[in-house]
């Protein structure tokens, strides 16, 4: 079992859709695990006045018990893939459950991550997003700060793989750049399942798709997970301010040559 983190708008619904192909791997958009899992972590603690008839082999198992009972409808043989932004701040978490796991942490500079919520936004003008509060007066100044914010959708997730990629376990983490995934797929994925240390698969990037348009739609955000046609990388103008723009240009710390201190893969 694996895991696909990371940043939001960076690729993991794309990178979920080319594993998909592969018949040996089982992959999706972002589940409802993590959330349940840290529900069930907090119902056995001291909110639950039983939680001390809970020993610590109990509760490690109850949470293996989570994980296999979520994904009992996989076969065995197949590699699981869930995808979801908590997982990075789950590090030890997942290191304790599942030790030969890898956290794939899917990332971007972060002013292109803002810009395409942006576009997204700007895309569905008669929709008030999950993603902005459901807010129907914001300004693309409103909305950086609904996603930046220590628990939008942009700044929970970049503090939880920050954290990550330079704590102690940051060996766990794979990360792979949007662009480099966009241009030159064939090597990104080579590069992956090499990582990973699972057989290369064939895949037909001229053809990769996925959508989900109802939950799409409940959330406000229509074609947010939608994936069509060839993997390729579109150059285009930012539709954010300069300000806005410049203020996070510069983030992108997993391109930074100081972090040869932590043994992380960057593809």
């Amino acid at each position: 079992m694996h895991f696909i983190s990371g940043l939001p708008r960076a690729g993991s619904t794309l990178l979920a859709a080319i594993l998909r192909q592969n018949p040996h791997c089982h992959a999706d958009m972002s589940s409802p695990l993590a959330g349940i899992y840290n529900g069930l972590l907090e119902r056995m603690t001291g909110k639950n006045e039983y939680h001390l008839a809970i020993s610590d082999a109990q509760r490690r198992a109850i949470c293996e018990g989570l994980f296999t009972s979520f994904y009992a409808h996989v076969p065995e043989e197949k590699v699981v893939f869930d995808t979801n932004r908590v997982w990075c701040g789950k590090i030890a978490d997942l290191s304790l459950l599942f030790p030969d796991a890898r956290i794939v942490c899917c990332v971007r500079s972060v002013a292109w991550v803002l810009d395409s919520f942006e576009k997204l936004a700007q895309a569905n003008p008669l929709y008030c997003s999950r993603t902005f509060n459901f807010d129907p007066t914001g300004t693309v100044y409103s909305h950086v700060d609904a996603l930046m914010n220590g628990s939008g959708s942009v700044g929970a997730a970049y503090n939880a793989l920050k954290g990550a990629f330079f704590g102690p376990l940051s060996s766990r983490l794979i990360v792979i750049d949007y662009e480099s995934l966009a241009r030159d797929p064939v090597r990104a994925m080579r590069s992956l399942y090499d990582a990973l240390g699972v057989a290369f698969f064939e895949h037909d990037f001229s053809a990769v798709s996925f959508s989900s348009p109802e939950f799409d739609r409940s959330a406000g955000c229509p074609g947010l997970h939608t994936v069509s046609g060839p993997v390729r990388y579109v150059e285009r103008e930012t539709l954010l301010p300069p300000d806005l723009f410049d203020k996070f240009a510069g983030s992108s710390f997993w391109k930074k040559a100081h972090n040869g201190r932590r043994p992380v893969r960057v593809i």
